[in-house]
């Protein structure tokens, strides 16, 4: 494999963030997108900033209550999919 393809652009790093964060990507996009941020600053601080932005909404979503029947009601449509 030649070092073009063995490489990403900061574009291409930050099109897969998400993906990256929920690990939704390939073994070898995973790996890309870590060697990019590895040596990438620019990209390596905007991943911290979405790694922590998702952690504090998750964290706030853990502490919501969610009424029986909403819940009752999400379940049953996720079981439909």
């Amino acid at each position: 494999m030649s070092d073009d393809l063995d490489r990403i652009t900061c574009e291409e790093a930050f099109r897969r963030l998400d993906d990256f964060l929920d690990h939704e990507l390939s073994d070898q996009e995973m790996r890309l997108v870590r060697e990019h941020l590895a040596i990438c600053a620019h990209c390596s601080r905007e991943f911290r900033f979405e790694r922590s932005v998702i952690a504090r909404v998750r964290e706030k979503l853990g502490r919501i209550e969610v009424p029986a029947d909403l819940l009752a009601r999400i379940t049953r449509g996720l079981r439909r999919d």
